[in-house]
């Protein structure tokens, strides 16, 4: 509990907001109850030892100002400055690095820097200093689209990491031509006279092709490629030895296994999903009681601790799911064979039996090694259909399941959003791609009934699981989602004024779910439901009990995904002790004290993945958009900030942005503490979730940018207090020489 609130606190500290406190306010500003406090107090008493925070004039509670000399991280900017990360928080936050003081660091790399001065700007003090020393590149290879200029040949790097070119020395070695997308492995640094140097290690193909792209972003990215033979090996040997149909489950002890391959068992996916982790069963009594039975592949029989397999699988961390490409966390004689709960076969499963009454709560929950013979395989729109009476090519007995499935969802959803979950409108964009590979449109994706029944009863399983795990002192990995902070919510608060809805400054779940539903289809939903996810901290990793606030569970955990997610297996693992009786083996072989390093390690292959999949939508998108120039998109406000407005495509779900002179109609400033953009002359407002209608003028590919202008000045459009009332009306119901050229000028966006 002491590194829960030791995350608390500096997080509380580090707000823009946060007004110094006293030891004991500070504790009830975080939310810190009166029997918690000791825990906290301990925590305070070790980063206060640490030099971590400090208390001041009046016993007030601050970060340490920045002084003297800091290690971080350092960021550029395409203008030529840049910002260093320390590695701890400081009072300023993060340390401006001007132009001529940034010792040719590049994204990423690790630094030292002198902290040289700090005064107010904009109402907060911020710091400026130098960098004295790179400590560590953040890397040495770089993916890039190569031009050729009169200077010579340069590689431009994609995305927006490194914002200089890098000359390219010896391009015939590796037969490169004009506008192909390449690896070039750095050779020499910049300096202040000259940039990067580098050579060519590889060429991936021609920019703009999708298969080009792709091993772009997986370069980009750092994804995992094919596997090593040992692990093909492993996993061939377990699929030859897996014949279920010769194996007596009742007479294995401990190993013995449920048959279940009578009962009516259904798996519901996507049309386009290959691997099938898990499915589903009901079945109910006289009194209107029923079984849910949730039936999820047992991986952990195939997978043993410590295996080539399953250290390959823990360093992936997770699957990865590009648009057009998956990179499996295991082999696909597994992943798509015989962990894949295909119709007709039986498989190993693990499976959570949850007994619920009619009004969805559960009184009764129990686990189990299972096999299982799927009845049939559904896709949702197949599902949602036979739901509304098309039935056609679905056997009666599963047509009942979805049924009774439907009606049992409706009630546990009912119950858990009494309780407090939060569910954000914020739909996936789905890419309709040719068979190039090229995207040719894009929409929101489906979103009918049955994805919600899968969610409820996946949900509902991770619960029971974790929940049992709890009751029996199990160490186990968990996934979190930390309650947003006081300071969060108040900004939360604030923000919300804008559209003319009210909150507390101090929201809890029911005032935010009353938020969300008071927005419901008004055009300032998309922006609302946005900003209440920017105000959440991201979900994550760790064995820290603390719960999932969006999904009001004190106890929680992944179990249902163990195909394509390591903390999964972990999670079947422990259970497996259990359903041996084995608890106190279960508690020894939990991973320990490891679980914490395991946790950091899972949540970043998640993020990476998650930034992967991000990063080529947007590149494909881009790309169809770049043959759309002069096209209209209706757009939503999602930032404001000095260099313009930044605005949202629903239908494409790609931001671009509207430079501040191009808003027409009059000279607009910004304003930070009203968070608005307002016209000089006319008084003409621009705020977070207006609605605009955009042109698009420029595409750059590379350095994933989309600019756009309104289709009519804004201010003629009036957006003021008109506006402010429509909003409040909607709401009451988101490279040395001649080939080496001086640089250029450096004034020039899961459960």
């Amino acid at each position: 509990m002491s590194e829960i609130y030791k995350r608390q606190i500096i997080k509380f500290l580090k707000h823009r907001d946060y007004t110094p406190l006293k030891v004991v306010p500070l504790a009830k500003a975080i939310g810190v109850s009166p029997e918690d406090y000791p825990q906290f107090k301990l925590a305070f008493e070790e980063l206060h030892g640490a030099g971590h925070v400090i208390i001041g004039s009046g016993n007030l509670v601050s970060l340490p100002p920045l002084s003297g000399q800091i290690i971080g991280t350092f960021r550029a900017n395409p203008r030529g400055f840049g910002f260093v990360t320390p590695r701890e928080s400081y009072l300023q936050g993060d340390l401006f690095i001007p132009p001529a003081a940034t010792a040719e660091a590049m994204t990423g790399d690790i630094v030292a820097a002198q902290v040289i001065r700090c005064g107010k700007q904009a109402g907060q003090v911020r710091c400026s200093g130098r960098i004295v020393e790179i400590l560590e590149r953040a890397q040495n290879r770089i993916v890039g689209t190569l031009v050729k200029r009169p200077e010579g040949w340069l590689l431009e790097p994609d995305g927006k990491g490194f914002v200089e070119p890098i000359g390219v020395d010896d391009v015939t070695a590796k037969n490169a031509r004009e506008k192909d997308k390449v690896i070039v492995e750095i050779m020499t640094w910049p300096t202040e006279k000259f940039l990067a140097r580098g050579v060519i290690i590889e060429v991936l193909g021609r920019a703009g092709q999708y298969e080009s792209e792709i091993r772009s972003v997986i370069h980009q990215y750092h994804l995992p490629g094919e596997f090593e033979n040992d692990c093909i090996e492993q996993a061939h040997e377990a699929a030859a030895g897996f014949k279920p149909e010769k194996m007596d489950f009742r007479l294995r002890g401990n190993d013995k296994r449920e048959d279940i391959t009578g009962k009516v068992v259904i798996t519901i996916d996507p049309p386009d999903a290959k691997d099938f982790d898990d499915a589903i069963s009901i079945e109910k009594d006289a009194k209107g009681n029923c079984e849910l039975g949730v039936h999820i592949a047992d991986v952990s029989s195939f997978v043993t601790e410590d295996s080539p397999l399953d250290v390959e699988a823990k360093s992936r961390g997770n699957s990865s799911y590009l648009p057009g490409r998956t990179i499996p966390m295991l082999p696909e004689v597994l992943s798509n064979g015989i962990c894949s709960l295909q119709p007709g076969q039986r498989r190993f499963c693990k499976s959570a039996y949850l007994t619920y009454d009619r009004q969805g709560n559960i009184t009764g929950r129990r686990f189990a090694n299972s096999i299982i013979n799927s009845t049939q395989r559904l896709t949702y729109v197949q599902a949602d259909k036979a739901l509304k009476g098309q039935t056609k090519g679905i056997k009666p007995e599963v047509v009942r399941l979805l049924k009774d499935m439907e009606a049992l969802s409706r009630a546990i959803e009912k119950r858990r959003e009494k309780n407090g979950m939060i569910h954000l409108d914020l739909p996936e964009i789905e890419l309709v791609m040719d068979k190039s590979g090229r995207v040719v449109d894009a929409h929101p994706a489906e979103t009918s009934y049955p994805h919600t029944i899968i969610e409820m009863f996946m949900v509902e399983a991770n619960d029971a699981v974790a929940a049992f795990l709890d009751r029996h002192n199990i160490p186990f990995m968990r996934r979190i989602h930390p309650e947003p902070d006081a300071l969060g919510m108040k900004n939360l608060s604030q923000i919300v004024k804008m559209f003319g809805a009210s909150m507390p400054k101090t929201p809890g779940r029911a005032d935010i779910q009353a938020l969300l539903a008071s927005v419901k289809g008004a055009d300032c939903s998309f922006a609302v439901n946005l900003a209440v996810l920017r105000s959440f901290e991201k979900a994550q990793y760790s064995p820290l009990s603390i719960g999932h606030f969006a999904l009001a569970s004190l106890h929680y955990c992944h179990f249902t995904s163990p195909i394509r997610r390591y903390a999964d297996l972990l999670v079947h693992r422990v259970l497996d002790f259990c359903l041996r009786n084995q608890l106190d083996t279960a508690k020894q072989n939990s991973a320990g004290p490891d679980l914490t390093e395991i946790g950091k390690h899972l949540t970043f292959t998640e993020q990476r993945s998650e930034g992967a999949e991000k990063e080529l939508k947007t590149v494909l998108i881009l790309q169809m958009l770049s043959k759309r120039l002069g096209e209209e998109l209706d757009c939503v406000v999602t930032g404001l900030a000095n260099l313009g407005v930044f605005v949202q495509s629903q239908k494409f779900g790609i931001e671009g942005l509207i430079v501040m002179e191009d808003l027409g109609g009059d000279i607009w400033k910004y304003d930070q503490k009203a968070q608005s953009v307002t016209g000089i002359r006319t008084g003409s407002t621009v705020r977070l979730g207006k609605v605009i209608k955009v042109r698009i003028v420029s595409v750059n590919v590379p350095a994933r940018q989309l600019s756009l202008v309104p289709v009519k000045p804004l201010a003629e459009v009036g957006t003021g207090s008109s506006s402010r009332r429509r909003h409040k009306a909607v709401a009451g119901r988101k490279d040395r020489g001649a080939k080496n050229p001086r640089k250029p000028n450096r004034r020039r966006r899961r459960r």
